[in-house]
């Protein structure tokens, strides 16, 4: 009885854990759009730090420090939405083939911007202006790089 008993809560456990799966697998289509929709905001956030950076907006330390820590955790979002499943997928994407064809190349520069936003992070909290728009034109670069390798020009 007990053994019939265990076998039939680990076939509901399975069961479970199987039925979790299929509902975790997004369909390639979302992956495009939820990428996408982290590629707004990281413009969102990233633009009014832009315009302080070069002059185009008053400096604002507070504004800096929050959208660093947004533009921190956005940074790390999007990249599982290139799934391989995404490749010619029917949504209007900008997105290069050159994505899926280097690979190793688009990670390295999605790590960059990983790496240039905790630093952006680091210094905004450090008081030291100049430093802050340094940093803000680092990420900036590290941006304009992916996009010149793994995006589609206007």
């Amino acid at each position: 009885m007990m053994r019939k008993l265990a076998t039939a809560g680990m076939g509901v456990v399975l069961g479970l854990a199987m039925a979790q799966v299929a509902f975790a697998q997004a369909k390639p289509e979302v992956l495009v759009k939820q990428r996408q929709a982290v590629m707004t905001l990281q413009g969102k956030y990233f633009g009014p730090m832009a315009a302080m950076a070069q002059g185009k907006a008053p400096y604002n330390a507070a504004v800096v420090q929050r959208n660093a820590g947004f533009l921190d955790n956005l940074s790390r979002m999007a990249w599982d939405g290139f799934d391989a499943s995404t490749r010619g997928v029917d949504v209007k994407t900008r997105a290069l083939p050159a994505i899926f064809d280097n690979s190793a190349g688009f990670k390295s520069a999605a790590s960059r911007l990983e790496n240039e936003t905790a630093k952006l992070v680091a210094v905004s909290r450090s008081g030291d202006e100049a430093a802050v728009k340094a940093q803000i034109g680092a990420v900036g670069k590290t941006c304009g790089g992916c996009h010149d390798d793994f995006r589609e020009k206007n």
